[in-house]
């Protein structure tokens, strides 16, 4: 990864800058809408991708973060990626990772020297300096996030592949959730779900060595109590019955419950924003399973040694 060179046309590095002294108690954390401000909830409907063009939708809210470039978070992208049938799209972000979840359709990909199919219900990361070539067979919808709001905060190019093209099969990933769903033990759990995982990262055993992504159930009638990390969560809905939705709220009353929560009703195909730090829980209120796929920054959070997340 090269760090960007300082640009001599519009800067004047004749003398150094100046600097700034603040004092600590106004400085140490400055996360207020007048400096930085909160990760905001956001909900994106599946609206956003049903129809029109081959194209790429950004999840973007890069405005109301104060970033430079489309982000959904500081450090992340989400997008929904809509290929009509018989077109390719080319994916070329400055990213170190890209991780995607067919949605519905089929086609190829290509990364580099290698080569496959994908269809409904896959997975695929994708390191991003190689870049990805996508051809739909049928209209498709993907969901993809990738790390390049995390490389333009740094002022960073990712010129280096981390690990190979990593695919995960619908059959496979299902048959490893219904095994989870099924365990004996499954109702002690704090969530019925399965992590994906490349070889190549050991130490934080997730998808890339900057993303996590989980693949979830939540059982008809059932909830998730309330949880908690410092990754940002953006969520995904497989599908769900009405009356699924989340409660987030940055506190927890003295019962254990979310104190004045915000709620995020459900629908299949839909994608929401929860802010780091904040207590979450699920609920399906509904007389169908229902399924979901958070994908986080937890990959980087872990190796920092700062997930930290925390169950009631």
């Amino acid at each position: 990864m090269n760090v960007a060179v300082l640009d001599r046309t519009t800067t004047d590095v004749s003398n150094p800058g100046n600097g700034r002294f603040y004092e600590y108690s106004k400085a140490a954390n400055p996360i207020r809408p007048s400096l930085t401000p909160r990760i905001p909830y956001h909900f994106f409907a599946p609206s956003l991708y049903a129809g029109g063009e081959t194209r790429i939708v950004p999840l973007d809210l890069s405005e109301a973060l104060k970033c430079p470039s489309p982000a959904t978070g500081p450090g992340l992208c989400a997008n929904f990626v809509r290929i009509i049938r018989g077109d390719a799209l080319t994916l070329r972000p400055n990213a170190t990772s890209m991780v995607f979840y067919v949605h519905r359709g089929h086609g190829q990909a290509r990364c580099g020297d290698v080569a496959f199919d994908w269809k409904a219900g896959d997975f695929f990361a994708i390191p991003g300096p190689t870049g990805l070539d996508l051809t739909a067979g049928d209209d498709a919808a993907l969901y993809a996030v990738n790390d390049a709001p995390l490389l333009t905060y740094l002022g960073a190019t990712a010129d280096h592949a981390r690990f190979r093209p990593t695919l995960f099969r619908a059959e496979d990933a299902n048959r490893e959730l219904a095994a989870a769903m099924n365990d004996p033990a499954a109702a002690e759990r704090s969530r019925i779900s399965v992590l994906l995982a490349a070889d190549e990262f050991p130490l934080t055993r997730t998808v890339t060595h900057t993303l996590w992504a989980m693949y979830g159930i939540i059982g008809a009638h059932t909830e998730q109590k309330p949880h908690r990390h410092q990754s940002i969560a953006l969520d995904f809905i497989v599908d769900c019955a009405p009356g699924c939705y989340t409660l987030v709220g940055p506190e927890l009353a003295a019962d254990g419950t979310i104190a004045n929560a915000t709620r995020v009703d459900w629908e299949s195909g839909c994608a929401f924003v929860t802010p780091p730090g904040y207590w979450h829980a699920h609920f399906n209120e509904s007389g169908a399973n229902a399924r979901l796929i958070p994908i986080q920054d937890a990959g980087l959070q872990t190796y920092l040694r700062t997930l930290d997340i925390r169950f009631t």
